[in-house]
């Protein structure tokens, strides 16, 4: 899936407010997570299992003015383990995006993240895969715990897929000192934000609840069973996690949880579906690891 990988340019857009509050100057990132989706039975009596894994590394230059700009690189890769014929193994996801973001006195923000991404099997050609997009939204602070605002996502497609547009809303509630919701990033991430429900235990460790909508195409092997082909994995991820910030920079997470409402599709070259199973539903574990620098 596309798990984590979109995720650097949702988290830099939706986490202008933070880095509104953090040093002038540079400012850098690296940040690494891993994901099991253990064995899961599909509509062809068969099942399949999956590991997950990315790094990113990410700076980021917080003028005197306010405005905010940066870049991110990412690589990943999700390795597919099927118990019959496999439709596509290994799938490599990597992605790079900007940012420019500011705002003014009143508690108004802005962002715009363009990006450049590219998810294909290995054996795929070089070119096949590739992405462009871009994130773009502007918040308001309404009060001292409420931000909220406007945004919106244009990507194009692979295969036959047209050009998708979704709009989402930014929101960053503070609802207790120990309450928060947000659209902010979490550890799934697709085409657009999901939101996440957060409780600080104390001063370095908190619990979070997140769920959002799993949408990822790929370019298929030249060499597998559907050359030129596209693959598809849709699910709805719901995910709990434990925290823990030891200091300002550092950061860990253990999360488990479940993927429902699982579908895998692939499309030939022509762009007709030669198959489609729906699967059930997934445990997932795993671990994150952030360090700011």
């Amino acid at each position: 899936m596309k798990y984590l990988m979109s995720l650097a340019a949702i988290g830099a857009g939706l986490g202008t407010q933070a880095m509104a509050q953090s040093p002038e100057g540079w400012v850098y990132q690296l940040e690494s997570a891993y994901l099991n989706q253990s064995d899961s039975d599909l509509s062809a009596s068969n099942s399949f299992s999956a590991n997950r894994a990315y790094l990113r590394l990410s700076g980021f230059n917080r003028r005197p003015s306010g405005l905010s700009y940066g870049i991110t690189a990412t690589v990943g890769q999700s390795d597919y383990d099927f118990s019959g014929a496999a439709p596509w193994g290994r799938v490599r996801e990597d992605s790079l995006f900007f940012l420019i973001a500011g705002g003014n006195a009143s508690g108004m923000k802005w962002f715009v993240a363009p990006s450049i991404d590219r998810r294909a099997e290995s054996g795929a050609s070089s070119d096949d895969g590739l992405t462009a997009g871009v994130f773009a939204g502007v918040s308001w602070q309404l009060s001292e715990r409420l931000n909220i605002g406007p945004a919106i996502g244009a990507f194009s497609g692979i295969g036959s897929e047209s050009t998708s547009i979704f709009p989402f809303f930014l929101l960053d509630w503070e609802m207790t000192d120990r309450l928060s919701l947000t659209t902010g990033p979490s550890l799934g991430a697709s085409q657009g934000p999901g939101l996440s429900l957060k409780y600080k235990l104390d001063d370095s460790w908190g619990l979070a609840l997140s769920a959002r909508k799993e949408f990822n195409r790929f370019a298929l092997s030249d060499s597998g069973p559907t050359p030129g082909g596209v693959g598809q994995d849709t699910s709805v991820p719901v995910i709990v996690s434990l925290n823990y910030d030891p200091n300002p920079g550092l950061s860990f997470a253990l999360f488990a949880g479940a993927e429902f409402d699982g579908q895998l599709e692939v499309e030939n070259a022509g762009g007709s579906t030669v198959s489609s199973q729906r699967y059930d539903s997934a445990p997932l574990v795993g671990v994150a690891f952030s360090m700011s620098f």
